[in-house]
Parts: C-alpha cells; sequence; structure tokens
C-alpha cells in the first residue's frame, strides 16, 4: 500500500511539472511571437523554428543562461563577437556565451548569425514552411550538438501548432509589401490580397457557377491526380498546411509563380500533375486561357505549350481544340 502511494505521489508531481511546463511554454509563444514574426519578415528565418529553437534553448524563457544573460539560442561567443558576454557551463565547464541587453536583442542577433554564416546558406533556400527539413538543416550545419536536436525541434513545433506563427507571418509579411509599394501599385497588390465576390462579367460568373456545382467537396481526383476546388478568398498557405505539402511544393503543382488568397475560384492541385491529359485534346469553353485548361484537365501546363506550341498567354476561343497528349500538328 505504501509503494503505491509513493507511485501516485511521484506521478503527481510528475503531471503537475509537466503542466506547469505547458503553462511556461504557452507563454513564452504569446510573449515572443510576434518577435519571431518580424524577424522573419526582416531575414526569413522561419517563425516557427525561431520560438521552437527558443523554448528548446532557454528552457522556454527559464534557462539560467536566458536569466543572467537574455540568451534565448544558445549562441555562443565565436571569435568575432565584440559583445558582452557571461560563462556558463554547457559542453564543457565555463564556457563563453553572448549577452543582451534584451530578449529582441538576442532574437536579432541570432537571425543575424543564421542569415550571415556561409554553413547555413542553404537553408534559406527552403520554403519558410519546410520546417523539418529546416530543423533537420540545422543539425547537420553543426548548430546543437545533441544528436536528437532536429526531431525535438520538429515535436516541439507540432506539439505546440508552431506552424501556424509562420503562416502568420508569411500573411503579414504580404500586408507589408502592400504597405510598402508606391501608392499606385497598392491597389493592385491589396487586390491580390483579397477575396473576389462579384464578377464584371455575368458570363465569367455563370462559368464559375456551372464550376462549383460539377465539382464536389473534398478531395477527389482529376487524370489520376489529388485535387480540391477552393473558393475565392481560400489561403493556399492553409490549404499546404492542411495536407501537410510545401507552400513552395503546392505553387509548383498548381503552375503558380506566387500569391496565397486566392482571386478566383479555382481547382487546386495536392499533387504534381501528370505530363499527359487523360484523353486527346479539350474543347475550350468561353472565357478559357491555357491555364484554365491545364488546371481542368488536371495536366502540366509547360506539356500543354509544347503539345500546342503556344504561348502562355494566348487567347482562346470558344471551341477551339487544345491537344493535351499528343505532339501532332494542332487541331485548329
Amino acid at each position: 500500500m505504501k509503494k503505491l502511494l509513493l507511485v501516485l505521489f511521484f506521478a503527481g508531481i510528475i503531471v503537475s511539472l509537466k503542466a506547469q511546463n505547458n503553462e511556461a511554454v504557452a507563454a513564452y509563444i504569446q510573449q515572443y511571437r510576434q518577435l519571431a514574426i518580424d524577424e522573419m519578415i526582416r531575414t526569413g528565418v522561419p517563425a516557427s523554428i525561431t520560438l521552437a529553437q527558443g523554448i528548446l534553448e532557454s528552457n522556454a524563457g527559464q534557462s539560467n543562461l536566458t536569466a543572467q544573460s537574455n540568451n534565448h539560442f544558445g549562441i555562443k561567443c565565436k571569435t568575432d563577437w565584440t559583445g558582452n558576454y557571461v560563462y556558463h557551463d554547457d559542453d564543457v565547464k565555463h564556457e563563453c556565451f553572448r549577452s543582451y541587453s534584451c530578449a529582441e536583442d538576442s532574437y536579432r542577433d541570432h537571425s543575424d548569425f543564421l542569415k550571415t554564416r556561409p554553413n547555413y546558406a542553404s537553408l534559406f533556400n527552403l520554403d519558410a514552411t519546410d520546417y523539418k527539413s529546416w530543423a533537420y538543416g540545422l543539425k547537420a550545419a553543426g548548430y546543437a550538438t545533441n544528436p536528437v536536436y532536429a526531431i525535438s525541434l520538429i515535436n516541439t513545433i507540432e506539439k505546440y501548432g508552431l506552424e501556424d506563427v509562420t503562416i502568420a507571418g508569411l500573411q503579414q509579411n504580404h500586408q507589408v509589401t502592400i504597405a510598402a509599394a508606391p501608392f499606385k501599385m497598392q491597389e493592385d497588390l491589396a487586390f491580390n490580397a483579397v477575396s473576389i465576390t462579384t464578377s464584371a462579367n455575368d458570363e465569367i460568373e455563370a462559368d464559375k457557377t456551372e464550376k462549383t456545382a460539377k465539382y464536389p467537396e473534398g478531395v477527389f481526383s482529376i487524370n489520376q491526380t489529388k485535387v480540391i476546388y477552393a473558393n475565392a478568398g481560400a489561403s493556399l498557405l492553409a490549404i499546404a498546411k492542411k495536407y501537410n505539402i510545401a507552400y513552395g511544393k503546392l505553387l509548383a503543382f498548381n503552375d503558380l509563380d506566387n500569391g496565397d488568397i486566392l482571386r478566383t475560384s479555382m481547382l487546386v492541385y495536392i499533387e504534381r500533375k501528370p505530363k499527359r491529359g487523360s484523353k486527346d485534346y479539350h474543347i475550350a469553353l468561353p472565357n478559357e486561357n491555357l491555364f484554365d485548361v491545364a488546371q481542368d484537365e488536371g495536366i502540366q501546363l509547360q506539356s500543354l505549350l509544347a503539345y500546342n506550341k503556344l504561348p502562355k498567354d494566348i487567347r482562346l476561343k470558344a471551341g477551339d481544340k487544345i491537344i493535351l497528349r499528343t505532339q501532332g500538328k494542332k487541331l485548329f
């Protein structure tokens, strides 16, 4: 009976400590999420990665090193450091760590530390939402000696939903771009960032209504490729997160160069489209362009252009025949 009571007692302590730790992490995220977003906009380091590193390296702001020096990321002095410093036991005793006057300086130095060192340069070619590659890349580049450092970062990001902070940062960055643009450009940029609820052309609106009724809800297949039908105003970032796809890959799957908020309703592929269509040709509908055809038929746009030997911006006429899977002569 005494052993059982002891087991229950220590189990209660463990549960209590975990609850306290979760509360500390939640408070840390709330306090520093905007700072992580600001640094992502400034340098490109994903906010989810910054916050996860801050949580792990500083024990959610509660480590002795952080209390002593405002060092949230465990960055050591290195030979180029000319600022304040403190000594702290880490891999060896009395190692030199950077010291900052405030948390903001620590976050800024962390971003600059990654941005300016050659061993981290390849990370900035990754999609900001690809936190797994960022985590493994940091470990491979030598950020930490802990063999499970990358897994710890990934688990922290997923446990506390930190990818939502990255997505919020990407959306804020879009708004910053609009605000910084010359006044004449701002209307066009803002127009691309909001949903389009009405159409200037009744025929186009009728076509959209017909397509909405045509496609089922959720995931379905076109040309043996998974796809959804997304309404105007939907966020591609949110779609990428929902289906666990890197944002850059989602854009590539759909022959898009950039953008987040959809101006019009459209098919959004969550797998790479094939190079060949499921039939020989497509009959163009009113107001369709080659991008529309590529999406409707589930075929890569570059293949469509090659088959038909047409420029991307050509104006199609209703009834035009668009080749989908042969290299023969054009059918119109």
